[in-house]
């Protein structure tokens, strides 16, 4: 009975060692590209997509952009490596990479937009509002601020989302560092 026991319960350390490691795996947190506060997935859209990135979509459900499309970028710390707060105010300023078209959004972890009083989910390129040859600044927080303002609407946890359309960039012909893409700089917190 001892070692019918012993048995059951390695069984059970066992099943439950590999579906940690699965998830693990799975999590977009630990693959991918990274370049500053920012992580990717460049060949998400491709063909030649790695397996548990493939497994990762098809886990979330979410719907990539196709390598001829564009790069996606997601944040969920700032660039010092504090992870994003919603009581903190957030700059995410400098230039961005070269594409056609771009968005930053404001999203929840499951990548859901986050329902606010202004209705403004994400800002564009063709929309946003910026100085002559001045590098972008888009502020994020819960409460209104003036310029490139990008609610969180009620404080709850949020990540930052970057789509670049129509870009030259490639994973194989760019490489991508933290001056590459805008930087997320803490302003204060309430």
């Amino acid at each position: 009975m001892a070692t019918l026991l012993k048995i059951v319960a390695a069984g059970t350390v066992g099943v439950m060692l590999g579906l940690l490691v699965t998830i693990v795996s799975l999590s977009p947190a630990t693959r991918g590209l990274v370049a500053g506060p920012w992580r990717g997935s460049p060949r998400e859209g491709t063909t030649d997509v790695d397996p548990y990135t493939l497994a990762s979509i098809n886990r979330s459900g979410t719907l990539p952009l196709g390598a001829a499309e564009g790069l996606s970028f997601v944040a969920t710390a700032d660039s010092a490596g504090g992870p994003l707060s919603p009581e903190c105010d957030y700059a995410v300023t400098g230039a961005m990479p070269a594409a056609r078209f771009w968005t930053l959004g404001a999203l929840t972890p499951d990548g859901f937009s986050i329902p606010n009083a202004a209705q403004r989910y994400a800002f564009t390129s063709a929309e946003v509002l910026r100085q002559n040859r001045e590098p972008v600044l888009i502020t994020v927080a819960t409460e209104a601020r003036s310029g490139n303002w990008l609610p969180i609407g009620k404080p709850m946890p949020y990540v930052l989302a970057l789509r670049l359309y129509d870009t030259g960039l490639s994973a194989v012909g760019s490489t991508f560092d933290a001056a590459t893409l805008p930087r997320i700089q803490k302003l204060r917190c309430h």
